[in-house]
């Protein structure tokens, strides 16, 4: 598409002027139609010099991945195949969710040459996104027309969850910090090898196995025996229905929220030999990993749930779990992330997770709203706020008693604000793993 620019917008001012001086001097007509005559000449003489400006080619150089909020370095290659040099205003082909700094380039690119651009790109949304092509702003040679360009480029880029989260947990790790991220030190009970039984020394235990004692009863030595601790499961249950949708701050949901979490309990455990898996669902099954450990765990995971969105349907709680019960038989720490806004929700997720004490360990997080908490702690200054006051206060002590009906049918519960989601239940697994309840 050619369009006039604004030069020669400029330009047509003169005979602008010139035609409303002809309501008081006449003989300016023939000045009129000869500037006319001389600016359309160069018009269409400037507009022959657009010929050729298809001639470009551009190429984009970016990382196939990228973590939700980080800034990924973006370089642009532009090359002028014609003659000619061009004045170009560049604009790449950003997704809607993304901003670019700077997010427009004006350079001037000489015949047969090669201009590099450089740009910070930053995700502000998961998922799996085509970057087509990089549009090009073509003026020519006296800027009086511009030609509008498509240069075909394509690149595919995958923005993962908060990635940035486990790198800061290692360096604070390094550096015994980790309370600045709200994870606590856990005191734990017993060491790694675990007490197994008593047994008669023989030739070759360590001396400091002797348990003195038990040898000064039975008048023979005795040695205690341990057997090392077995590496242990982790599976996330995550709700990717209605009740996880909604924007909690920073254009987050709590879906974005929960599945930041899982990444890095993940890599927590995985670091203390466990092993981890996935359920994520909503009406249906969205994704399974099954429980594994190794390196690029966390990794499989990440690329598992990046271009995972809540979904505006009722959860299923019993396909996931049946799909539990099916693929998971062994006892694992369950941990089921969703919230509960009625009976009918919650009497579900008591049921479920209460047929799971006994076989394995579950554990029920619940995101709160803090619309709700804000409406319940407002100052009451008329009947209208009062009532509001009133049923959000009667929200969260349903939501309480709720809780409370959980935890004596054994099972355990973490009820906190989505942002505060990730230090919480690495807290509650550092927990369990110290008082040795899986």
């Amino acid at each position: 598409m050619i369009w006039p620019g604004r030069p020669l917008a400029r330009l047509l001012v003169l005979p602008a002027i010139i035609a409303l001086s002809l309501f008081v001097i006449e003989p300016a007509r023939p000045v009129l139609i000869a500037v006319d005559v001389v600016i359309a000449l160069v018009a269409l003489i400037d507009l022959a010099t657009l010929r050729g400006a298809r001639n470009f080619r551009a190429e984009r150089v970016v990382g196939v991945t990228a973590s939700i909020g980080e800034p990924q370095r973006v370089e642009l290659w532009v090359d002028n195949l014609g003659r000619a040099a061009r004045v170009l205003r560049i604009r790449d082909d950003t997704p809607e969710n993304f901003s670019a700094d700077p997010d427009e380039f004006e350079v001037r690119a000489p015949g047969r040459s090669r201009v590099e651009l450089v740009y910070n790109l930053t995700p502000k949304r998961r998922g799996t996104y085509r970057m087509r092509c990089v549009y090009a702003l073509v003026s020519s040679r006296l800027g009086f027309w511009q030609r509008n360009l498509s240069v075909p480029a394509e690149s595919v880029l995958r923005v993962y969850p908060d990635l940035r989260q486990i790198e800061r947990y290692a360096v604070l790790a390094r550096r015994d910090r980790l309370s600045a991220l709200g994870v606590r030190r856990s005191r734990r009970l017993g060491a790694d090898n675990e007490f197994e039984r008593l047994r008669d020394y023989s030739e070759g235990d360590e001396p400091r196995h002797i348990d003195w004692r038990a040898s000064a009863r039975r008048s023979k030595l005795t040695v205690r025996a341990h057997q090392i601790n077995q590496s242990q499961r982790i599976i996330f249950m995550i709700d990717c229905g209605r009740m996880m949708a909604g924007d909690v701050g920073d254009g987050l949901t709590p879906l974005d929220h929960a599945f930041n979490a899982m990444l890095l309990l993940a890599h927590v455990a995985l670091i203390r030999g466990d092993e981890v898996g996935l359920i994520a669902f909503s009406d249906r099954i969205r994704a399974f990993l099954p429980p594994a450990g190794g390196t690029r765990r966390v990794s499989r995971l990440a690329h598992a749930v990046h271009n995972i969105f809540p979904e505006i349907v009722e959860p299923r709680l019993d396909r996931a779990f049946v799909e539990l019960e099916k693929r998971c038989r062994k006892r694992s720490l369950v941990v089921l992330m969703t919230n509960v806004f009625d009976d009918v929700e919650a009497a579900l997720a008591s049921d479920h997770l209460g047929n799971l004490v006994g076989k394995h360990l579950p554990l029920g997080v619940f995101l709160r709203d803090r619309e709700i908490f804000a409406m319940a702690d407002s100052p009451t200054n008329d009947a209208a706020s009062f009532y509001r006051a009133a049923a959000a206060a009667a929200v969260l002590n349903w939501r309480e008693r709720t809780l409370v009906a959980l935890r004596r049918r054994g099972v355990l519960t973490l009820d906190v604000f989505p942002d505060e989601l990730t230090s919480s239940v690495v807290n509650q697994y550092l927990q369990i793993k110290a008082r040795h309840l899986l």
